[in-house]
């Protein structure tokens, strides 16, 4: 019996019969394959006796169920892995959210911090600019005040010496000299 029910188990498995063959899922058939294989079961299992025929049904339908109960187990244990791998995930991403918050956080106070002292700085810059060029107006102030006042000494000077020389004739002249030399000489007796 175990020859007949392997041969129509690998028939199943040709590869030319892809376009009709045997379904020898049992809880995958429909009632037309199911016909159809108790059928043949019947007419070459003649001579076999009923409870073997019964036993290997039970022995392939008790297979099937311990694949199915097995994928079930792997499945569930598949998708708890799954659920704990997500719940780490989630886990790990509310702490890289709060991370990029505190470092967002964190370079918005830096930023603040950059621009007030970059405010300070060039607030810094520019009164000591404005020092700067304080000064300089005053220094280029008092050289052209000095620069003037030389002018008008040097023309005051220049004006005196030409009124001077127009007034003063030779008989002028010699009496400021003699005068000159009597104050030095009385000078001198003085220290001696």
């Amino acid at each position: 019996m175990k020859n007949v029910i392997d041969s129509f188990v690998s028939l199943g498995h040709w590869p030319s019969a892809r376009s009709f063959g045997f379904n020898t899922d049992i809880l995958a058939t429909n009632p037309i394959n199911l016909s159809v294989v108790l059928g043949v079961l019947i007419y070459f299992g003649k001579g076999v006796c009923a409870s073997c025929v019964f036993q290997e049904l039970n022995d392939l339908l008790d297979n099937r169920k311990q694949r199915i109960l097995n994928t079930i187990r792997n499945s569930e244990e598949l998708r708890k892995g799954a659920i704990e791998q997500l719940e780490r995930a989630r886990a790990r991403l509310r702490k890289v959210e709060m991370e990029a918050d505190e470092y967002r956080m964190n370079g918005y106070s830096e930023i603040e911090r950059e621009k007030q002292n970059l405010i300070n700085a060039t607030s810094n810059s520019l009164e000591q600019l404005e020092n700067y060029k304080n000064e300089t107006l005053q220094f280029e102030q008092q050289r052209a005040i000095n620069q003037v006042r030389q002018r008008v000494f040097q023309q005051a000077l220049q004006g005196a010496l030409g009124t001077l020389n127009s007034c003063l004739n030779s008989e002028l002249h010699f009496r400021t000299i003699r005068a000159n030399i009597g104050i030095l000489g009385a000078m001198q007796e003085i220290t001696d």
